[in-house]
């Protein structure tokens, strides 16, 4: 800082105190007798100007420090700045580093959110990446040993390969939509039957080859969502059922009702998760000891469910013992507490 930028900063002061200055001399000519009143004048003038003068001397030095620092802060590429404010020397400076320090801490706040979105944004790629190559290249497999084999069984093999690039690319598609989510539902009265059958229609095949069989309960509740996201929601809960439940399992749908809520219950009877794994299921990428057994895990298919799930005002739970089985429950409340909720 410059001592020029300094009285400019003190430019008021200045022209107050000069036309006080004034005010003063020219009521001691008006009022005093005194011949020697104009000696008088220029003595206090000259005086009152050494007076100051040394004052703002003295508080350029005093000041400049602290600019100093300032400026060097500003200068320098050090990343810790917050702790590297220089000391206030009065209230007016220690009002505006604060609301500084506010904007840098809220900044930082920001800057390290939109780092670890992409740091989640680059993993999630890799392992998807890393899914969607085996499918491909089982693909290629059937193709170099199509030799000698028919052409029902290899479109046959073909199209569980491109069921499964599909549910991979369908999970990268909602993956990249689901911040502009609240643009894109419509929450209607809907049959949840219909919404869980079009699902195991969908991942017929998986149930066939696996001889899993799928018991859905007589019944048809109606509650209140988005058809498309929903339908999402329940497509990565049964994906997961059939993922982990071995050769000739079982998995059934079962609903329950109360004055609050209706719920339904995506029952498995396959290898379950670890008690210790259990509370971080939702986790976005968690495989936990389940998905690290499984190369082809990427951990966001429940972490993708469950955020869907409460943008739309419903909830799931997780119940399930190692070795034995898994219940995945979805709530919906009824109309009058969700639009409570809401």
């Amino acid at each position: 800082m410059s001592f020029l930028d300094y009285l400019k900063d003190k430019r008021f002061f200045l022209s107050f105190y000069l036309m006080t200055l004034l005010f003063v001399s020219l009521l001691f000519f008006l009022s005093s007798t005194n011949q020697n009143i104009i000696n008088i004048i220029i003595y206090l003038n000259v005086s009152c100007c050494l007076f100051v003068s040394m004052y703002v001397i003295i508080g350029y030095f005093y000041r400049r420090k602290f600019y100093q620092e300032l400026v060097e802060l500003v200068q320098s590429r050090q990343e810790e700045s917050l702790a590297l404010f220089p000391k206030t020397q009065k209230h007016e400076q220690s009002l505006f580093l604060n609301v500084l320090k506010k904007i840098l801490t809220n900044y930082n706040a920001q800057l390290q959110k939109l780092y670890d979105e992409k740091r989640d944004q680059q993993e999630f790629i890799l392992s998807w990446i890393h899914e969607v190559k085996l499918p491909i290249a089982a693909s290629r497999l059937l193709i170099d040993n199509s030799e000698g084999k028919s052409t029902d069984i290899i479109v046959d093999k073909f199209e569980d390969e491109l069921n499964k690039i599909e549910h991979y690319v369908e999970q990268a598609l909602y993956y990249s939509r689901i911040d502009a989510f609240s643009k894109d539902y419509f929450i209607t009265e809907i049959s949840i039957n219909i919404i869980i059958k079009n699902s195991v229609k969908k991942y017929a095949k998986w149930f066939i080859n696996k001889g899993i069989h799928f018991q859905i309960q007589d019944e048809e509740p109606f509650v209140h969502s988005d058809s498309k996201w929903l339908g999402f929601i329940i497509d990565q809960i049964i994906a997961n059922s059939i993922k982990y439940t071995d050769e000739g399992g079982k998995v059934s749908c079962l609903f329950e009702e109360d004055d609050k809520e209706i719920r339904v219950l995506i029952h498995d009877n396959g290898i379950g998760i670890q008690s210790e794994d259990i509370h971080r299921v939702f986790e976005k990428g968690f495989t936990g000891s389940t998905g690290r057994n499984d190369t082809k895990s990427t951990g966001m298919g429940l972490y993708l469910a469950n955020q869907l799930a409460h943008k739309l005002g419903h909830d799931i739970t997780i119940d399930s013992k190692a070795g034995n089985f898994t219940t995945v429950t979805i709530h919906f409340p009824k109309i009058r507490n969700y639009y409570q909720m809401g």
